[in-house]
């Protein structure tokens, strides 16, 4: 029921004084912004952590939250899912920003005055700005407009929109800088000539050969065991591999607080006590704000632009009379139908804008009615514009809005260009200012309605949410620990259809965890309790959303090498593989044909693989073995049965090399495979700021400031 007013839309969007904030809209995401501001100093109060010894200061992180948070919000994103998206953003990219900045400081990266000037005006601007000033009609970006609207700004904003303009400049000139960093990086890409020959070499040649493999799953799983100590033993010789941050993890179970069908009753039938008035009322904007109700349209909109479930019902309802209650989403509405008309589909129009911030309505009239005289004595419309319009979405365009649709427009404005027709001109006030406006032309013709709208918000009850916390506490009372927690879900909330999820790899910081971000509402509480507690401890409840949560903490993983427990899924396989491979090959023996290596084996077949090469990517019954793959090529080997069993990926393997030729290499001259080997690693280089963050020293105290 929301309508989209384009005049208030496009004037708040790039208007003089606001122009700061709509800049700030666009977030350099692909990139670590902002340069360091010097130093690790900065009193405790304002420290949130440190990269390398350098402080990130709250004042810093908030800053760049608040950015990040209004861009997620223009894109849709609900207001809690905007704000913990924005933090997790805004910390990393403190983060780059303190490295960046070290590493541009080292180098003597700057980017000057010119350059920034270059950025915002020149061929290839930031992309918001190029939006903003960009021609619908030429499609070509207005380079001096954007200058100067922005000086204007400059000139005539508020401090703190000419702070928040200068912040953004700062993140362009990071962009900047990261862009000369990386170059730094790709343009010294070398591919030597030896290295292309040597590939086309090895490349071209072409092996066949005979093979006897086995599985390792022919070995059961169960049958290998796997000690704690070999686990340790691999990681204590990859500890820089098997680092961890400190997380948590958990399960829980949800009590729903969320609106009861005696709610969504009770708000039905407070639309009913009012039904009567509402039908009988002689004003029906001020009924409406009576009952808390301001979004009234007071205009029509076509049938066409109207989009509800229920509207053909509404469209049948006689005039002055009311519809409903219907549901609409989480609400329940009446709908009362004001006036039916015919009007255009579209309309094409222009006009002048005199806006009100910088004179009274009465002195905006007496220009407008000026500006009219004007043009009907023949002065040109489109210098009017220029010079005198205050609506930026339309001025340099002389004054042009096409094909309007019903109810894009403030209600004054919409009715004027509506129920006039083409070749009319007139003022229109509204609360933007004074229009002076000609109807252009109209296409189309249909059935248009003036509505009014009353809702009725479904929200839940005390009685129900009590009621939640109520089931909530009793789980929680019945659930002193891990195992008393599991017990009681399977007596008594399983049944009822209530799950037990679990949600792992909490951050101290972390404002949402798990799948409790599509329940909305944060869950900051209830990280900092999962972090006042110790594993096994089952958590009083805490609120999320329209939610009561119940959790217990399963698992407290501290910072540093992984526990031998936490690092077993990813290690035991590899360990499992070795033992069956040592098993396969003491059954195998000494090896001596490929015969008596298949009948060691049980039997198994002699298989052939031919046209294998050596990079693996030709497909071949031998599959991508690299240590098979690189014994087929080993010159020694060539004519002949491989004397040890090859351990693979996926099973041991007992190979005859049965010859090994070459073919022509046709893929270009060396030079051409030079140049385009080393464009592919200049387009592969990716960011180095990921290999200087593995490498920094971070200390994260998001979670006792935040």
């Amino acid at each position: 029921m929301s309508i989209i007013q384009d005049i208030r839309d496009k004037y708040a969007k790039v208007t003089v004084v606001l122009i700061a904030l709509a800049l700030l809209g666009f977030v350099l995401t692909d990139y670590f912004q902002q340069k360091g501001r010097g130093g690790g100093g900065g009193s405790n109060s304002n420290s949130l952590g440190s990269v390398n010894g350098t402080t990130i200061k709250l004042d810093d992180y908030n800053a760049r939250v608040a950015q990040f948070e209004q861009q997620y919000k223009s894109q849709g994103y609900p207001a809690e899912m905007a704000t913990s998206q924005a933090k997790g953003q805004a910390w990393d990219n403190e983060i780059g920003r303190l490295l960046l900045a070290g590493e541009a400081n080292t180098l003597g990266i700057t980017v000057g005055k010119k350059e920034l000037g270059d950025i915002l005006y020149g061929t290839n601007p930031p992309a918001d700005i190029k939006q903003q000033f960009t021609d619908e009609k030429t499609g070509l970006y207005n380079a001096a407009l954007a200058k100067q609207n922005i000086e204007q700004m400059l000139k005539k904003g508020t401090a703190e929109q000419k702070a928040s303009f200068s912040l953004y400049l700062e993140q362009l000139g990071d962009q900047r800088k990261q862009e000369k960093y990386i170059s730094l990086f790709a343009n010294s890409v070398n591919v030597p000539r030896w290295f292309v020959e040597k590939q086309n070499a090895d490349n071209s040649q072409l092996a066949k050969v005979s093979f006897v493999k086995e599985i390792y799953t022919s070995i059961p799983d169960s049958t290998i065991k796997i000690e704690d100590k070999e686990i340790a033993e691999v990681i204590n010789k990859n500890k820089d591999r098997y680092k961890q941050e400190e997380s948590r993890s958990i399960a829980y179970v949800a009590f729903s607080a969320s609106p009861s069908a005696a709610d969504s009753a009770a708000a039905k039938d407070k639309l009913l006590q009012v039904r009567a008035q509402f039908d009988s009322a002689k004003d029906v904007k001020s009924f409406l704000a009576k009952q808390g109700a301001f979004n009234y349209y007071d205009s029509y909109i076509n049938s066409k632009s109207i989009q509800i479930a229920v509207k053909d019902s509404i469209f049948r309802t006689p005039v002055g009379s009311v519809y409903g209650p219907y549901l609409d989403g989480g609400s329940y509405v009446m709908a009362r139908v004001e006036g039916v008309t015919t009007m255009p589909d579209t309309v094409n129009v222009r006009h002048i804008l005199i806006g009100l911030q910088q004179r009274d309505s009465a002195t905006a009239h007496k220009l407008a009615d000026s500006l009219a005289k004007a043009i009907a004595g023949g002065s040109n419309f489109d210098s009017l514009c220029a010079k005198f319009s205050e609506d930026p979405g339309s001025k340099d365009k002389g004054g042009l809005y096409e094909d309007v649709y019903s109810g894009k427009m403030v209600a004054p404005f919409n009715d004027y260009i509506f129920k006039n027709g083409v070749g009319s001109k007139g003022i229109v006030p509204t609360e933007f200012g004074i229009h002076y406006i000609e109807i252009l032309s109209q296409k189309g013709s249909g059935a248009a309605y003036k509505i009014a709208y009353l809702p009725s918000e479904i929200i839940a009850s005390q009685v129900t949410d009590n009621a939640a916390l109520e089931a909530a506490n009793i789980f929680f009372g019945d659930s002193r620990d891990g195992k008393a927690f599991d017990a009681n879900y399977e007596k008594s909330l399983k049944a009822k259809g209530i799950q037990k999820l679990i949600a792992g790899n909490i951050k101290p910081a972390d404002d949402q965890v798990g799948q409790m971000g599509m329940m909305g509402g944060s869950s900051r509480d209830l990280v900092r309790a999962i972090y006042g507690g110790s594993k096994g401890e089952v958590l009083k409840p805490e609120r999320v959303g329209e939610n009561y949560i119940v959790a217990v903490i399963t698992e407290v993983f501290e910072e540093g090498t992984q526990s031998v427990a936490a690092a077993r899924p990813s290690i035991e396989p590899a360990l499992r593989n070795k033992k069956k491979a040592e098993i396969l090959k003491k059954k195998v023996g000494t090896v001596t044909t490929l015969e008596a290596a298949a009948a060691a084996l049980g039997g198994k077949p002699i298989e052939v693989a031919d046209s294998i090469r050596m990079d693996g990517k030709t497909p071949s019954a031998l599959g991508f073995e690299p240590k098979a793959i690189g014994a087929a090529f080993n010159p020694a080997n060539k004519g002949k049965v491989v004397p040890e069993v090859i351990d693979g990926t996926q099973a041991v393997y007992v190979i005859k090399v049965e010859n090994v030729s070459t073919t022509p290499v046709t893929a270009g001259s060396v030079e051409e495979q030079r140049k385009e080997l080393t464009n592919q690693k200049k387009q592969s280089t990716g960011n180095p700021l990921g290999a200087l963050r593995a490498a920094a020293t971070i200390k994260d105290k998001r979670g006792d400031r935040l």
